[in-house]
C-alpha cells in the first residue's frame, strides 16, 4: 500500500510588528506634558551623555511671556513706564527693608541666611492643629483635656467623628474609667469649637449645628424638621412635597431649603493643605496681526540636549569593552530626536486644529464645526491612532479658555438644511436656552428638542438629556423656581 504523499503549502504574508522603541515612542506620546518631562528628567538621571540645556533655559526665561522680540522691544506708554518705576523702587525699598531688619530676626541677609525668608511663609494648619489650638486656652482638667484631645485625633478629614462612644472611651487610658457621659461632655465641647459642624456624627447633626447661622427663629425650626424628618425629599429638592408636609408656601419652602444648601456637609475641608492641580497648556494661541496664531509653550518643553564633549570622548577612546557606554549614547541621540518629534508633531495638529476651528475663538461654541481625527491625521499626514495619541492629555491656551485638543473634535449632526452641525455647538444652544429660561417654569428636554427642531437641529430628546447632563445641569424640576 502506497503512503499518501506529503504536501508542503509555504504561505507568504507581510504584517506589520512594532519595534520595543518604536512602542516606547508610543507610550511617550500619549503621555501629558509633565508625565513627559518626568520620563526625561529620569532618563538624564541615567543617561551620562545626556545633559540640561542652560541656554535654551536661560532664552525662555528672557522670554516668560512667550512675545516676540519686537513685541518686548516696543516702548511702553506713560502710564506703564510710571507703574513700572513704581514698580521698582517698591522693589528697592523692600531690598533695604530686608537689609537692614534681617528678613525678619535674620542679622544679616547678606551673608546667605534666610531663614527670615522662610519664617515669614505661611503654614498649612490641618484640622486637629486648628481646633487643639482652641482647647489649649481652655481651662480643662487634665482629665478633660485628655478626653477632649482624643475626640479630637479620632476625627476623619471630613469632621466627622465615625466611632462610637464606647470604642472612643476604650481608646483613653484613664484612673478611674471613663463612661459615656464623660464623652459625650467631651464630644459637645469639640462640637462648640469652630468651624460649626465639626464632631458630627451623622450629616443630619452636621447641618443641625451650623442652624444658628439662621437668624429668624421660624425658619431655623422649619429647617432643623426638614432635616431630621425629610432629608431626603431635601436631597431631591422635592419643594412640592415639602411644602404640602409642613403645611407653608413653596416659595417659603424654597428659600429655607436654600438655606439649608448653603451649610457646609464635611467642614473638615475647608483645613489642611490643598493640592491643586493645575493644567499646564502645551499650546498657546495667540491672535497676531488679525490672524490666529498657535507656538508652544516654551515651559513644557524639555531642555535636555546631547553632552557633546562625552560623545566626542567615546568616540576616540571606543572599543569592543565599551559596549554599555555605546547603547546609553545612542539612547540619548533618540531621545533628543524624540522630544524634538513629539513637541513637532503636537504643533503641527493643534495648527491643523486652529486652521478649521478658528471661528470659535471669534464667536465661541455655537460657531464649532464638525471635525473627525481623519480630516487632521489627513491634513499632517499622520494616522488616525497617532493623531488620538497627539491630543489625548494635550492642551490648548486660547483667549477663552483653556481647551484640551480632543474638544475640538465632534461628530457631525444633521441640520434640516442638509448642512451639519457639530455636537459642540449644539451644546452650547442648549446650554443658552437653559440660560435664558423663565426660573419659575423652565424647559424640560422635550421641549429643549421641539425649540432645537424649530431652529433646524434635529436631536432626540435622550440626546438632550446626555446633552445637558455633560453640561452639568439638573433636571427641570430641580432648576424649577417657586414664586
Amino acid at each position: 500500500m502506497n503512503s499518501p504523499a506529503l504536501q508542503t503549502r509555504i504561505e507568504h504574508r507581510q504584517h506589520q510588528t512594532l519595534t520595543p522603541r518604536l512602542q516606547h515612542a508610543v507610550r511617550l506620546l500619549q503621555l501629558s506634558s509633565l508625565d513627559f518631562a518626568q520620563e526625561v528628567q529620569d532618563a538624564m538621571g541615567k543617561n551620562p551623555f545626556l545633559e540640561a540645556d542652560e541656554s535654551a533655559a536661560d532664552a525662555s526665561s528672557a522670554d516668560s511671556g512667550g512675545n516676540s522680540p519686537s513685541e518686548l522691544s516696543a516702548a511702553p506708554d506713560t502710564a506703564a513706564t510710571q507703574v513700572e518705576a513704581a514698580g521698582e523702587a517698591d522693589a528697592a525699598w523692600e531690598r533695604e527693608s530686608w537689609q537692614t531688619t534681617g528678613g525678619g530676626g535674620s542679622s544679616n541677609m547678606s551673608s546667605g541666611d534666610s531663614d527670615g525668608v522662610m519664617e515669614m511663609v505661611a503654614a498649612d494648619v490641618d484640622l486637629r492643629q486648628h481646633l487643639h489650638s482652641q482647647t489649649n486656652v481652655m481651662p480643662l482638667s487634665d482629665r478633660d483635656r485628655a478626653l477632649v484631645g482624643a475626640v479630637i485625633e479620632s476625627l476623619d478629614d471630613d469632621g466627622y467623628l465615625r466611632l462610637s462612644l464606647e470604642e472612643l472611651g476604650a481608646l483613653v487610658e484613664l484612673d478611674p474609667p471613663v463612661d459615656d457621659c464623660e464623652v459625650n461632655t467631651a464630644l459637645k465641647l469639640v462640637q462648640s469649637l469652630d468651624p460649626c459642624g465639626i464632631g458630627a456624627r451623622t450629616a443630619s447633626e452636621c447641618l443641625l449645628l451650623q442652624l444658628e447661622c439662621i437668624d429668624d427663629p421660624a425658619d431655623r425650626e422649619l429647617a432643623r424638621r426638614v432635616i431630621t424628618e425629610q432629608l431626603e425629599k431635601l436631597a431631591q429638592r422635592d419643594i412640592l412635597s415639602l411644602a404640602r408636609t409642613f403645611e407653608c408656601e413653596p416659595a417659603h419652602m424654597e428659600a429655607v431649603c436654600e438655606r439649608i444648601r448653603h451649610l457646609d456637609p464635611r467642614p473638615g475641608w475647608r483645613f489642611g493643605s490643598s493640592h491643586i492641580h493645575f493644567v499646564v497648556p502645551d499650546v498657546i494661541v495667540k491672535k497676531i496681526r488679525g490672524a490666529w496664531a498657535a507656538q508652544l509653550n516654551p515651559a513644557v518643553v524639555p531642555k535636555v540636549r546631547l553632552n557633546r564633549v562625552y560623545a566626542e570622548l567615546f568616540q576616540q577612546h571606543r572599543s569592543a569593552k565599551h559596549a554599555e557606554l555605546a547603547a546609553h549614547l545612542q539612547e540619548a541621540r533618540w531621545t533628543v530626536r524624540n522630544v524634538e518629534q513629539r513637541f513637532s508633531t503636537i504643533l503641527s495638529v493643534a495648527e491643523a486644529i486652529l486652521k478649521r476651528q478658528r471661528h470659535f475663538l471669534e464667536y465661541g461654541p455655537l460657531a464649532m464645526k464638525p471635525l473627525g481625527l481623519r480630516e487632521i491625521a489627513d491634513e499632517v499626514g499622520l494616522h488616525e491612532s497617532t493623531v488620538s495619541r497627539v491630543t489625548n492629555n494635550k492642551y490648548m491656551a486660547t483667549p477663552t479658555g483653556v481647551y484640551e485638543l480632543k474638544y475640538f473634535f465632534s461628530r457631525a449632526m444633521p441640520t434640516a438644511s442638509g448642512g451639519a452641525c457639530s455636537a459642540t455647538a449644539i451644546r452650547g444652544v442648549i446650554q443658552d436656552m437653559i440660560a435664558a429660561e423663565n426660573p419659575i417654569d423652565p424647559l424640560s428636554d422635550a421641549e429643549i428638542a421641539r425649540q432645537l427642531a424649530r431652529q433646524g437641529l434635529t436631536v432626540a430628546r435622550r440626546t438632550v438629556t446626555k446633552y445637558r447632563q455633560m453640561l452639568k445641569v439638573p433636571a427641570v424640576e430641580r432648576r424649577r423656581k417657586h414664586a
